[in-house]
């Protein structure tokens, strides 16, 4: 069930979503290269992880046309229908992939996302990357029409920096539409957001940072830390710095409390970074971890009951600074 009492606005709009969302990347069944990033998950597990998520009070689920090209969109679809769900009694966010497209494909595959996510609508569509063909501002061009024609109801970036993501705003401020989102990699091992200009920008234009890759793959829970033989199974990403000893060493400490808060709020370690984001920085930033297992999604929810003190969220905010 969901708690009233957590629900926060995506941006400036009308729309309450609670501060943890499900990321649905997982559930693109390798259907394209992205989608070769997670193993092929059975409907049947998909359905699991997405009932548990509901069960346990998330109301909003992000995904992207990019995700197995469709696969991810498709199976969140098929989940939430078979679970009884209709349109209206989630809300539903994805993405539009610029890379080697312009502004104007926007509007020629609008229609394949929303016969993907058939009956569900799209209350959040958002622009993946910076890096199309297209100016930032002719791409919030063509989304703000999209709103006009109701095809989509709220515009969001991911990955936009703080110019670019100030570009958009303006773009559709001046429209009479308000950019709610910009979704970027943020977690206790990767802060840079802090140090950029995003979050500051955001909170002054009141629009929402939602955080991917909350988690830092797994890293901050501290589990590669105490048993390494994991990294045997995580494919290309033990070829990462950070999950090589070195760069192990060095996020050490952040782990290290991050599994001593655990102990003390009777929590998981993923708990405790999860309930970090989501209240450090009131109520603007919210996080989609994802999950490709019914415990994974379990832990996701339970981020949600409870809230670390200033004290200790202070206390993570230093250990991990050297991130920022």
């Amino acid at each position: 069930m969901i708690n009233p009492n957590i629900l926060r606005n995506l941006g400036n709009s009308e729309l309450r979503i609670t501060p943890i969302g499900l990321g649905c990347w997982q559930f693109s069944k390798q259907g394209n290269m992205a989608g070769k990033f997670w193993p092929s998950l059975e409907d049947d597990l998909i359905g699991e992880v997405v009932r548990i998520s509901l069960e346990g009070g998330v109301n909003w689920f992000d995904t992207a046309e990019i995700y197995g090209q469709g696969a991810s969109e498709k199976a969140l679809s098929k989940a939430l229908t078979s679970l009884g769900k209709k349109p209206g009694e989630v809300i539903v966010a994805t993405k539009w992939w610029p890379i080697f497209r312009t502004a104007s494909n926007i509007a020629k595959t609008i229609d394949q996302r929303l016969e993907a996510l058939n009956p569900f609508p799209i209350d959040l569509y958002q622009v993946h990357q910076p890096w199309g063909f297209s100016s930032e501002v002719a791409e919030m061009k063509a989304m703000a029409a999209l709103v006009r024609d109701q095809k989509i109801r709220h515009v969001g970036v991911s990955n936009f920096s703080a110019k670019q993501m100030r570009n958009a705003w303006k773009t559709l401020n001046d429209l009479g539409i308000k950019l709610v989102s910009n979704q970027v990699q943020y977690n206790l091992l990767q802060r840079k957001i802090e140090s950029n200009g995003v979050l500051e920008t955001a909170k002054e234009l009141g629009i929402t940072i939602i955080a991917y890759s909350p988690l830092a793959q797994g890293l901050v829970t501290g589990k590669f830390h105490d048993q390494p033989e994991l990294l045997k199974n995580i494919g290309f990403r033990k070829h990462f710095g950070q999950f090589k000893p070195k760069g192990l060493e060095k996020s050490r400490p952040v782990t290290e409390v991050v599994k001593k808060l655990a102990l003390k709020y009777d929590a998981t370690s993923s708990q405790v970074a999860l309930n970090w984001l989501i209240h450090f920085s009131g109520d603007t930033v919210v996080a989609i971890p994802g999950a490709t297992k019914a415990r994974h999604a379990e832990e996701n929810t339970g981020a949600m009951k409870f809230r670390l003190s200033a004290e200790d969220m202070n206390m993570l905010d230093e250990v991990s600074k050297g991130y920022k």
